[in-house]
């Protein structure tokens, strides 16, 4: 009687603390979006993270695949390219609060990046993608620029003038073929109308052309701009070697131009911030250099190219020509959490709805429901006051494994609700065998008590062997696996070691109950 009370004492005290663990995620989802508004920001992060995290195959999503592009690394670079990466994504997520992301390394060089309830591709698609690589390059002379620009005038002349047939006339060759495709913005930005970037980028591309480019410049594109209703792409001619890198950078915050510039008046930017070293580099740079334009450089792309008014000292510099301060968050994002060592290809993109989301989950509990129900009615018609107590238990299991679930923020897929479903099956599975060899004792004439005694002794090995090797294949599928298949593994997993609990440990306790409490001389079964 003394083992009795506190084995009962046990499950009743695992049942409180279940029902405590999933009281959030009961609050959290049966809250609509409006009200889930109204309650404070650090009430509301408190209550989801205590809560069951779903799927993006249950709340909408994104599910995303790269390669990294190890090709153009050094052959010392190679290794750990990935892990780095890995390491640099899971950064730039975190920091967009994205809560609990997937991210996991397949094969020798690929990403699979999985974000639940992250609906603007686009946004998540430059934040991951890119690589972030900050140069700060120092821009061309004007004069520089304009004997350049004729020097591509030239030689593209020349090329035309040899792919000429012979005794063709020479006089409707534009002397300027590359001057011509150009415009510009203000007084001194050197621009390319949108319609014409393909051909210059093709010009800039060739070889010829490139000989005459001095080695230790090129051009670069800008950001798109947009003048009196027509598109233009700044082109700048800036020096290879970058005076700084980002490497340098300790900081970079979202933040509101106040400055001198009335045309830059309350237009996003990122303040950011040099480390001592980089500081004192900046501030030797900006010294040695007031007049001429800095350019910063972002993956290739020049953002701004301010003139240098004066020597900045103090590590501190701003990045304008932003669109939006969505924009602005996402730069400083990626910034603070560092470029990364290769650029990623993506492979496979796909999106899963809200709505969808929905639809899988209304369908996934009402299998589980119908499922359940349809256990439930055999076990009591098969077995009736026995059944009856798999029943029980087969409730329990349900609770206890949606309380880890959540106890442990683990995240629930549709295949995971697969997984949930199969338990309810495997959970009184165990309870056949125990009433099979309960109902054999009992034809043999022996008592309830050791009927019982003696059906639980027999097929707790039985039991046993089914569980492992179920268990072995689910940890094996949960090591190896990927996306939904660990999902599926991880409820299987834990559904295996609470049904063997409840079916062994919670059902044997009514039994004992009803016979040393109640002292009953027949069972139902």
């Amino acid at each position: 009687m003394k083992s009795l009370k506190w084995r009962i004492v046990i499950v009743v005290a695992l049942f409180i603390i279940a029902l405590w663990t999933l009281y959030p995620t009961y609050r959290y989802y049966s809250m609509n979006q409006s009200q889930l508004e109204t309650l404070p920001k650090a009430e509301r992060e408190i209550l989801k993270r205590k809560s069951l995290n779903l799927g993006l195959d249950l709340q909408g999503g994104m599910y995303l695949l790269y390669e990294v592009d190890r090709s153009k690394l050094k052959p010392e670079e190679v290794k750990g390219a990935v892990d780095r990466a890995i390491e640099v994504i899971r950064n730039r997520i975190d920091q967009w609060g994205v809560f609990e992301p997937s991210i996991e390394k397949l094969g020798e060089d690929r990403i699979l990046v999985q974000l639940p309830g992250v609906l603007d591709r686009e946004r998540a698609r430059s934040l991951i993608g890119r690589t972030a690589l900050l140069e700060f390059k120092l821009v061309a002379k004007t004069s520089l620029v304009n004997d350049i620009i004729k020097k591509v005038d030239d030689k593209l002349h020349e090329v035309e003038l040899s792919n000429l047939p012979p005794d063709s006339d020479t006089l409707s060759l534009d002397p300027n073929p590359f001057l011509n495709l150009l415009g510009r913005i203000g007084s001194d930005v050197i621009a390319v109308p949108e319609e014409n970037v393909k051909r210059v980028e093709e010009i800039l591309n060739m070889d010829e052309i490139k000989a005459v480019i001095p080695k230790s410049y090129e051009f670069l594109f800008g950001k798109p701009v947009e003048r009196e209703g027509r598109k233009y792409r700044p082109l700048y001619l800036v020096k290879k070697d970058p005076v700084l890198t980002g490497a340098y950078l300790t900081d970079a915050k979202p933040d509101i131009y106040r400055g001198g510039e009335a045309r830059l008046q309350n237009t996003p930017v990122v303040s950011i911030t040099f480390d001592r070293k980089g500081a004192a580099r900046f501030a030797a740079v900006t010294g040695q250099h007031v007049g001429e334009k800095l350019a910063i450089v972002l993956d290739g792309v020049v953002q701004s190219a301010p003139v240098i008014q004066e020597r900045i000292s103090g590590g501190r510099a701003i990045i304008t020509g932003l669109d939006s301060m969505d924009e602005a968050k996402d730069l400083a994002i990626v910034l603070r959490a560092g470029a990364l060592p290769a650029p990623l290809k993506r492979l496979e993109e796909r999106s899963v709805g809200p709505l969808l989301g929905k639809d899988s989950i209304s369908k996934g509990i009402t299998a589980l429901i119908i499922g359940f129900l349809a256990v439930v009615l055999f076990m009591v018609f098969y077995y009736r006051g026995a059944g009856l107590i798999a029943d029980l238990a087969l409730i329990l299991n349900l609770i206890f494994v949606m309380a880890l679930l959540a106890g442990f923020h683990a995240t629930l897929t549709l295949p995971g609700l697969a997984g949930l479903i199969l338990t309810v099956g495997m959970s009184v599975d165990a309870n056949v065998l125990i009433f099979e060899r309960i109902r054999e004792e009992l034809g043999l004439g022996k008592t309830p008590k050791v009927a019982i005694a003696t059906g639980y002794s027999r097929a707790l090995i039985t039991i046993l062997d089914a569980n492992l090797t179920t268990l072995i294949a689910a940890l094996v599928l949960l090591r190896f696996g990927t996306g939904p298949i660990k999902g599926f593994a991880v409820v299987l997993s834990l559904g295996i070691l609470v049904s063997f609990f409840t079916a062994i440990f919670v059902t044997r306790i009514i039994f004992d109950y009803l016979i040393f409490v109640k002292r009953i001389k027949k069972v139902s079964i």
